[in-house]
């Protein structure tokens, strides 16, 4: 691919990365986000977020497919990152609208250049949030997930890689494995028992998942596996 279908293909992905968002925002405009909102914005961006992580576990075993599809690596770190976008938005919509943070009283208050109000509010609905990271198991895995996407993200770019070494590098970027089988599991947590929503995501995962141990089995029985086992 030439560096200009490079470029183009990268404004492509990023266009279509950006759709979920545009269109709850066109919701949010017409006022069509349902009876409970905030629901709405908690389950499209959650939802999101694990379908592009998901897209970004793909990209390594799509790309093996033919040399044809080499090029798809360039796009795995872009994806990755608004996979942890997106996750910071479904962490943002439960903290800022569903944990009772007044968000518009501290809004009003920034205009009036009271900036102690962020923090004033923070206090008042933390107590509230930390009972529920104790309590709620769905909260607890999918903060851990997002706790590993935001690790990815800071270390995604090459200069913090350089500094890491490789295989450090490697072995944390591993953990984005765990990061979506935290999700899937955040997941079927969060929905009501008898609700089957989680399987399709959950088929894809297992997918991934079989991909890469075949892989990594695959290269080991081979010659190069053989002979560094001896």
């Amino acid at each position: 691919m030439t560096r200009k279908g490079i470029v183009l293909s990268k404004a492509l992905v990023h266009l279509l990365c950006l759709v979920p968002l545009l269109l709850l925002l066109r919701r949010f405009q017409m006022d069509d986000l349902g009876a409970d909102p905030v629901n709405t914005i908690t389950h499209a961006t959650g939802n999101w977020a694990l379908y592009i992580l998901l897209a970004s576990l793909a990209v390594t075993p799509v790309r093996r497919l033919t040399p044809r599809l080499a090029v798809l690596i360039r796009f795995r770190r872009m994806i990755g990152l608004y996979a942890f976008f997106y996750a910071t938005l479904h962490l943002a919509t439960y903290v800022f609208l569903f944990s009772g943070y007044d968000l518009p009283g501290v809004l009003m208050a920034l205009r009036s250049g009271h900036v102690t109000a962020v923090f004033a509010e923070w206090s008042r609905v933390w107590p509230t949030i930390y009972d529920d990271l104790l309590k709620r198991r769905f909260i607890q895995v999918g903060f851990a997930s997002w706790v590993i996407l935001l690790a990815l993200a800071v270390t995604s770019p090459l200069l913090v890689l350089r500094a890491m070494g490789g295989k450090r590098w490697q072995w944390l970027h591993r953990t984005v494995y765990a990061a979506a089988v935290l999700g899937v599991i955040h997941f079927w947590w969060l929905v009501k028992p008898g609700v089957t929503t989680p399987w399709r995501v959950t088929v894809v995962l297992t997918v991934l998942l079989a991909a890469r141990i075949l892989h990594v089995a695959f290269r080991r029985s081979g010659p190069a596996g053989r002979s560094s086992a001896a």
